[in-house]
């Protein structure tokens, strides 16, 4: 846990610096070595700092993954990366079961998950760099090369830059000033903005909430009293479904407060549930049930803190609700298991209530969905005000609306210049 925070802290300024595909690739290499030195080198404190580096190296992979992913997907299917990345992310719990199964021992167990990673690597030489990092470092030739594979790939790189080009172009003709000490007091103050602060306090609450919940369920998988074989395969079947996340078009408060409270009822019962002495795979699937939930709400809460914040402070608002999630994987790995190695009623308690607290704060939060990424504080208040979720858009068939109407609702949202 200790690794994927600094590797949260530092992935992304390395990325920006070096590039995605060389930092993802020299990830990877360290990675499968990772894998494969436990089971040669088995000492105990070889052991914490190669897990540490380990995290460190998860971290960034995933945050360049991500990334080139949602860079090389046209605008509009860049909702299915951030999905369909989790999915493989099962997969992988789902095949670890099967190993560790197979595998008479920790060190096998060590090898058999790094040994294919060693016999994949020439395969990420194939995964190209990030357009519009290229474009902003003036690497055309780069991107020419890109261009000549094939008429698709020249199709699909005109898309994906055609934003970004007209940006870097607006950016060019604007002077560039040198930094001074009003640009930090403007960035303070926006900072200390009432409706800045409270989008920050209930976004970084979720993400803690998320962590603790999410984490606290996959390390205590075998408390169920179930084998922990079964237990794991099930664990990673559970979050296949987080494919279909794209599919339900309610809008991001509606799925967040949808999915948080299914979540910690979910996990409410199966804490009831297990005082009764109730089947082991009841509690389970209901413990399962609520890692679903909130993983869908992680999911939704990624783009959900990017159309939150204003551009001039989104950075530094994203980075803190993404340190406020590493701080609660910490500080769930501190959570001991009882004494019979079941889940204590303080630690299920808190999986529980805290997505049932956050699905009332997310009531405070509008409507993001369909609306333009706010550049000011100004641009987040005139964002459309919090209210009851409405679900029932989501059965009612759109209607096409004609120009002159669409004019005057455009009017009508603009508000007073």
């Amino acid at each position: 846990m200790v690794g994927l925070l600094l590797g949260s802290l530092i992935g992304g300024a390395i990325s920006d610096r070096y590039g995605k595909r060389p930092v993802l690739l020299v990830c990877v290499c360290m990675h499968a070595i990772c894998g494969i030195v436990p089971a040669i080198l088995p000492q105990p404190i070889l052991f914490l700092v190669i897990r540490c580096l380990t995290g460190v190296c998860s971290c960034c992979i995933s945050i360049c993954s991500f990334s080139l992913a949602v860079e090389w997907t046209p605008p509009a299917a860049r909702l299915w990366p951030p999905a369909f990345l989790p999915f493989c992310f099962s997969l992988g719990t789902i095949a670890g079961a099967p190993l560790a199964w197979l595998s008479p021992s920790w060190r096998q167990l060590h090898l058999s998950l790094g040994l294919p990673q060693l016999i994949c690597l020439p395969l990420y030489l194939a995964i190209p760099e990030s357009p519009r990092w290229l474009l902003l470092k003036r690497r055309m030739d780069v991107l020419e090369c890109y261009q000549n594979n094939s008429p698709a790939d020249k199709q699909c790189l005109d898309l994906v830059l055609d934003s970004a080009w007209s940006d870097l172009q607006k950016a060019s003709q604007v002077p560039k000033e040198p930094p001074s000490k009003g640009h930090a007091s403007t960035d303070l103050m926006h900072l200390k903005h009432p409706t800045v602060l409270l989008r920050l306090f209930i976004m970084s609450y979720l993400s803690a909430v998320t962590a603790l919940t999410y984490f606290g369920i996959c390390m205590n998988i075998g408390s169920f009293g179930v084998g922990v074989y079964s237990a794991q395969f099930f664990s990673g079947l559970s979050e296949a479904p987080c494919l279909l996340v794209p599919l339900v078009n309610l809008g991001r408060r509606p799925i967040s407060v949808l999915a948080l409270f299914l979540s910690g009822s979910a996990c409410f019962l199966s804490l009831l549930l297990s005082r009764f002495n109730c089947k082991a795979e009841l509690v389970m699937s209901l413990a399962l049930l609520g890692k679903l939930c909130i993983l869908a709400a992680n999911f939704i809460s990624v783009l959900y803190s990017i159309e939150l914040f204003p551009t001039v402070v989104r950075q530094r608002c994203v980075s803190f609700v993404n340190l406020c999630f590493r701080i609660g994987c910490l500080v769930n790995s501190l959570v001991p298991p009882t004494s019979n190695g079941t889940i204590s009623l303080a630690a299920m308690v808190a999986y529980s209530s805290g997505p049932i607290v956050g699905c009332w704060l997310c009531l405070l939060l509008p409507e993001t969905s369909g609306v333009s990424l706010p550049d000011t504080v100004e641009d987040c208040d005139r964002q459309p005000k919090p209210g009851l979720p409405n679900i029932s858009a989501f059965w009612r068939k759109q209607k096409p609306v004609s120009r002159k109407t669409e004019g005057l609702h455009a009017e009508k949202d603009a508000g007073p210049i």
